[in-house]
């Protein structure tokens, strides 16, 4: 089976957006993280709050990833 086009620019884009929702999750972490190591108060709850959705979305993009490098043929033997 061929994937269509929109199929493979609606797989393109959701890459696209778990690669940003990765990225801006780190981020956001690693900048909580640093400003744990200043003179103002944080949250040891929000710091793990902050860890597990940057590990979530991580995941979802490295699942989506080894996805996308499965061959094609791989699905339809499979079925």
């Amino acid at each position: 089976m061929v994937a269509r086009y929109s199929e493979l620019m609606i797989g393109l884009r959701r890459m696209e957006e778990l690669q940003a929702e990765a990225h801006y999750h780190r981020d956001r972490y690693r900048l909580y993280k640093a400003k744990t190591l200043g003179p103002h108060l944080t949250s040891a709850a929000r710091l793990a709050d902050l860890e597990r959705r940057c590990q979530g979305a991580d995941s979802r993009l490295r699942a989506a990833e080894r996805e996308n490098a499965r061959p094609v043929g791989a699905v339809e033997d499979s079925l």
